[in-house]
């Protein structure tokens, strides 16, 4: 692994602190260095040194390692990384897109409520489906949606897999990754939806998963859906698929609050498979948008909430956990909170990972974070960019600092 920091005489680029905010070289005090007269990094051992080191968040992991040769080669071993899954969870990272076009931005760091460069591997483009899982973040390009890779965003390793089965070209994608923290191994699953034709009512959907143990695909029986199609929203909790389905008809005795549901899909029993619309869950209101993330192996849904007789118009954002079938609010967001935002439109980006969830409007680069233990709304430090022009746009996902995961 390649460590090195901006202010590091180390070779390699992986993680640059930007110029708004203190270096690691400015926090020394040499007045103070003649105060100790035996250095404490002589008397303490190796294995002392990492057991330390182990703890502190990833991005003064990176930062230490530029202190000596010392301690690089002990950040930089095999040992030292393989050590850090037996640690706390680091806290989530969110990484928001700040080019239209090209993908680069910054992370947030909510721990030391910093901003890093990082340049992700593989992804060309924003638009790109993206989704993670404890230190691993995949990739599907938004085009012939052949491409598909993993990797660790931190340590820059990934791993190009095999095109998914079905359908060459579908309308309609949903892409989702799980990984087991004790074996490291994952699971990928691509949910490809696809209008029948000549039928505007009726969409084929098909549900395909990758395993990485077995490195091999497979594919659920495919099913015609009468009246909805798949979305671009999906993710795994435990052994459950969750995706979200769009109605194509309103009207005909069919309420404004049902134009989204929700599809739970057993991933354990799926030799077994039972027509998806039995396991159909309906929203707690009627939504502008929904994004699904997982929290701690429970499905936590946000979405837009829109109004009642105009479901098109967001009025707020509201967080749900699904309890089997039945949603449990846990908090709307204050409306001076959400005024924070300034222009939001009825579509927002928003993911979580641990206890936090990352919320941002595609129109600004402001970033809110909610608590889900505290149950408390902050804003993040402010981005190192700004809106350039009308038409910029942003969009980001979240992800687990992790040194020691590999694809």
């Amino acid at each position: 692994m390649d460590v090195a920091w901006e202010t590091s005489n180390v070779d390699g680029d992986l993680l640059k602190e930007t110029d708004e905010f203190d270096t690691f070289s400015d926090h020394s005090d040499e007045d103070n260095q003649d105060s100790f007269p035996v250095s404490l990094d002589i008397i303490l051992p190796d294995d002392l040194l990492e057991r330390i080191l182990s703890f502190l968040p990833v991005a003064s992991i990176f930062q230490a390692s530029s202190v000596c040769w010392r301690w690089y080669e002990i950040v930089s071993s095999k040992r030292f990384q393989r050590n850090l899954s037996h640690v706390l969870p680091q806290k989530p990272w969110y990484f928001m897109f700040t080019s239209s076009h090209e993908p680069c931005g910054y992370a947030y760091d909510p721990i030391l409520k910093k901003w890093y460069g990082i340049d992700l591997p593989c992804i060309e483009t924003p638009n790109w489906f993206v989704a993670s899982s404890s230190g691993l973040v995949s990739f599907m390009d938004n085009d012939s949606r052949s491409r598909l890779y993993v990797c660790n965003p931190i340590t820059k390793r990934w791993r190009k897999l095999e095109e998914s089965p079905g359908l060459k070209f579908s309308d309609y994608s949903a892409f989702a990754i799980s990984v087991d923290r004790l074996s490291s191994y994952y699971k990928l699953s691509v949910v490809k939806s696809k209008q029948v034709p000549e039928n505007f009512i009726q969409w084929e959907l098909s549900i395909h998963l990758y395993d990485s143990k077995s490195m091999v695909w497979t594919t659920l029986p495919t099913e015609v859906l009468a009246g909805w199609r798949g979305g671009e929203e999906s993710v795994i909790c435990g052994r459950v698929l969750y995706f979200l389905i769009y109605a194509t008809v309103i009207g005909g005795g069919r309420h404004l609050d049902t134009r989204h549901g929700l599809i739970m899909c057993d991933l354990s029993a799926h030799s077994s498979h039972r027509p998806l619309l039995r396991s159909f869950i309906s929203m707690p209101c009627p939504l502008t948008c929904g994004r699904l993330m997982n929290l701690k192996d429970k499905l936590v849904m946000v979405g837009g909430i829109g109004k009642q007789d105009k479901p098109d118009i967001i009025k707020g954002i509201g967080i749900w956990v699904l309890h089997g079938k039945e949603w449990e609010e846990i908090a709307k967001m204050p409306q001076k909170v959400f005024q924070g935002f300034g222009e939001i439109d009825d579509v927002f980006a928003s993911s979580g990972y641990d206890d936090l969830i990352f919320i941002q409007s595609y129109g600004g680069p402001a970033l809110l974070v909610f608590d889900m233990n505290q149950k408390q709304w902050r804003w993040s430090q402010k981005s190192p960019v700004t809106k350039r022009f009308p038409l910029q746009l942003f969009s980001g996902f979240c992800f687990e600092p992790r040194l020691e995961i590999e694809p």
